[in-house]
């Protein structure tokens, strides 16, 4: 916005980064606690969240020997992923669950075995062992993050994806 001065000549705003004296801001002391908001992520964390705490409990699972820790842990980390995404992106999310625990899985079983003889070989029968083994607890993980979603507004997404692809306009919400 440009001001007059008494003289009639025109003085152009200062630049967006020169603070202005008579703009307030808070001293410490007086600053009120900023309101907590929830921890949300973008569907990349989700799947990022999903995929380390895959590759962390199949390393645990191998170091204990205990199979079951891999498939708990991913069935956990579908749901805590399902709800801190947030609603604009779990169609991302929602698509990923097979691919980030086959990730994380495969990774946990090829780290253990750098250096060996027939590394390949290894991999390939630990992943199909890991695999049958987890199998239930993968559906399982895989149904709730999507139950979750639906509940949250995963149809909503879908058909503004349909909307988008098919060149109408963003159907209005209410």
């Amino acid at each position: 916005m440009v001001t007059r001065k008494d003289n009639g000549s025109a003085e152009s705003p200062p630049p967006f980064f020169v603070r202005l004296p008579h703009r307030y801001t808070p001293t410490p002391e007086r600053a009120e606690p900023a309101p907590h908001a929830p921890v949300r992520l973008t569907g990349r964390g989700g799947i990022v969240l999903t995929v380390l705490a895959t590759l962390v409990a199949g390393l645990l699972s191998h170091a204990t020997g205990i199979s079951a820790i891999s498939g708990v842990a991913f069935t956990l980390v579908c749901v805590l992923a399902a709800l801190l995404v947030r609603p604009a992106e779990l169609l991302s999310l929602s698509v990923s669950p097979p691919l980030t625990y086959f990730t994380g899985t495969l990774l946990s079983e090829t780290l253990p075995r750098l250096g060996d003889d027939g590394l390949v070989r290894a991999v390939a029968i630990a992943m199909g062992g890991r695999l049958a083994d987890v199998a239930p607890w993968l559906f399982l993980g895989t149904t709730l993050l999507l139950v979750i979603a639906c509940v949250r507004g995963l149809p909503r997404n879908i058909r503004a994806l349909n909307d988008e692809l098919n060149g109408r306009p963003p159907r209005k919400r209410g």
